[in-house]
């Protein structure tokens, strides 16, 4: 299917031509048909051959109703622009080709309508020159009568060779604006508008913007059938389960899950207006919405929009600012950045001005990596960015200049660490983490590689080395001439040797902790094995005191560690043998 939305002034005949192409109503409400003017979005479709099926969204021409226009017009690929020969160009044939263009629409045909009433050469002369200034450029043109039905013929094969000539329809997940949204007896809330991408299926769970839980597809229908499954680009219409008419209305989204960003903020380049003329607050219309605005211009070309509610965008997308108290469109947008960073330092306005000059809104994994340094995956599918290649660690991945920077700052931070706390085996992940504000110590983990190395939880900068006052204060802490006997709490002070050293000690092997401040040389259990040998087995706790010549203080824990390594076996009797 293809979807072409008509444009042109009020009353110039958009309606009857779509009328006498289908055969089919569409101006749908009593109050368009007793006015004799659309007013809401109108839909009819017909066959052409060659061509295949096109599907009309027939807008509104008065200009109390742009912005019903604009959301008919927004998702569409194509436009008919339509001009009466007996009126010609006039003020919203003006606005709605300003609309097209700046919108980036680049497939249109020109219609000069109601030929049997004046010469069409004029009219189609003048509109042909205005269009070709446009984003349209050089469009067929054709004279037609619906109500002669002259040049009808002629208008059928220029809208199969424009249908034919579009691209393929882009791909991309699902993001439907919904431009209609009514009720439907036995079926519930029904909503309409253009699919761009994607498929959509019934028994689908999407996301609905405004709504705080997904929503359920209960049935599909395009041109008037039910349809299992619907691909864009399409108009559709869907039924969603346990959705109340009243939560829902034009400019909302259904969306395939986790797939866009919800922003409020956003960097994009103005085409039209100059930025600095730009007024404060203006209307965004992008898809079928329409959003307050205000801008904030930070290049020559670029600003910052500040939107009144969050809306589903894209790196790419194309939208339309409009002033609407002045009934002037302002210029087309360019989505550049949907996740902009803060403007709050001195100075950040100007340079990020500079960095939005070299940005233009085509998909760049490799650039936004550069601009952002570490990135997850999903956000970076959800701003239209997908990543190629590997992750650097779980689903996170980063600019290879940074991640290279990042490394050289882990060796930096761990040798500052090693030196501020040479006690200590190396700087905590959490530590490090914090250091080089990372949000995950699987980053710390994924940075480290030769000469660092990670040992329980922290990185050590090569083999953990043990301070040369250390070793030579557990020298003097011991007595060569009575192994077993452990230095009292005040003597461990008086040399220096706290907790903090004593476990560093014990770390190193300099030691073996057999209580808190009861420490021996870290040979002791083996010497003492071979002390306790040598005596009658089995032995009690007394007599094994008196052959290590120490006291119960140091014996009880001596032992304790004995049975638990396996080197003594407690009999039931409280006495002991050395094993084998």
């Amino acid at each position: 299917m293809h979807v072409v939305a008509t444009a042109g002034h009020v009353d110039h005949g958009k309606s009857t031509l779509v009328r006498a192409l289908t055969g089919m109503e569409p101006d749908r409400l009593a109050e368009e048909r007793r006015r004799g003017m659309t007013i809401d979005l109108g839909y009819a479709w017909t066959t052409l051959d060659p061509g295949g099926t096109v599907a009309f969204v027939d807008v509104p021409g008065h200009e109390r109703f742009v912005p019903t226009m604009l959301a008919g017009v927004g998702p569409a690929p194509a436009a008919m622009m339509v001009v009466a020969a007996d009126e010609g160009w006039m003020p919203q044939s003006a606005e709605h080709l300003a609309a097209l263009d700046a919108l980036g629409v680049r497939h249109g045909l020109l219609v000069v309508s109601r030929a049997d009433l004046a010469d069409p050469g004029p009219a189609l002369g003048e509109a042909a020159a205005r269009i070709a200034a446009t984003s349209l450029g050089v469009v067929e043109a054709v004279a037609v009568s619906a109500v002669t039905g002259a040049g009808l013929t002629e208008l059928r094969a220029a809208l199969g060779r424009l249908v034919l000539g579009l691209p393929a329809p882009a791909q991309g997940p699902v993001r439907l604006w919904i431009d209609r949204a009514f009720t439907v007896r036995g079926s519930g809330t029904v909503v309409t508008g253009t699919l761009g991408a994607g498929e959509l299926r019934a028994g689908d769970e999407l996301e609905l913007t405004g709504a705080d839980r997904p929503v359920r597809v209960r049935g599909l229908q395009s041109l008037g059938e039910p349809v299992e499954a619907a691909r864009g680009t399409a108009r559709v219409a869907v039924n969603l389960r346990g959705v109340a008419r009243d939560a829902v209305g034009r400019g909302a989204a259904l969306l395939a899950p986790g797939r866009f960003v919800l922003t409020d903020l956003v960097d994009v380049r103005v085409h039209g207006d100059a930025v600095a003329d730009l007024p404060a607050t203006l209307t965004l219309h992008v898809g079928s919405a329409a959003v307050p605005a205000r801008a904030r211009p930070l290049g020559a070309d670029t600003a910052r929009l500040r939107l009144a509610r969050r809306l589903p965008l894209r790196l790419g997308d194309r939208a339309l600012l409009r002033d609407p108290g002045r009934h002037h469109v302002a210029g087309g947008v360019t989505v550049l950045d949907v996740v902009p960073p803060g403007l709050s330092r001195r100075g950040a306005a100007a340079a990020r001005a500079l960095t939005l000059s070299g940005m233009d809104g085509v998909a760049d994994p490799a650039g936004e990596l550069r601009r952002r340094g570490l990135v997850r995956r999903d956000d970076l599918e959800r701003m239209g960015a997908a990543p190629d290649g590997e992750p650097v660690a779980g689903d996170w991945f980063a600019d290879p200049d940074h991640w290279a920077r990042l490394r050289d700052r882990l060796v930096e931070e761990a040798g500052d660490y090693a030196r501020e706390r040479p006690l200590e085996p190396g700087a905590p992940l959490e530590a490090l983490r914090h250091r080089l504000g990372l949000p995950e110590r699987s980053l710390v983990e994924a940075l480290v590689a030769p000469p660092l190395m990670v040992r329980s939880g922290r990185v050590c900068v090569g083999a953990v080395g043990v301070p040369g006052e250390l070793v030579a204060a557990v020298e003097r802490a011991f007595d060569a001439g009575r192994p077993f006997a452990a230095p009292e709490t005040y003597r461990l002070a008086e040399l220096g040797l706290g907790a903090r050293q004593l476990a560093a000690a014990a770390r190193a092997g300099l030691v073996v902790r057999l209580a808190e401040n009861v420490v021996l040389p870290a040979d002791a259990p083996e010497r003492a094995v071979g002390v306790l040998a040598g005596i009658a087995q089995p032995f009690t706790l007394s007599e094994a005191r008196r052959a290590l010549d120490t006291t119960r203080r140091v014996a009880v824990p001596l032992l304790g560690l004995l049975d638990r390594t396996g080197a003594t076996l407690r009999l039931p009797d409280d006495r002991r043998t050395v094993a084998g």
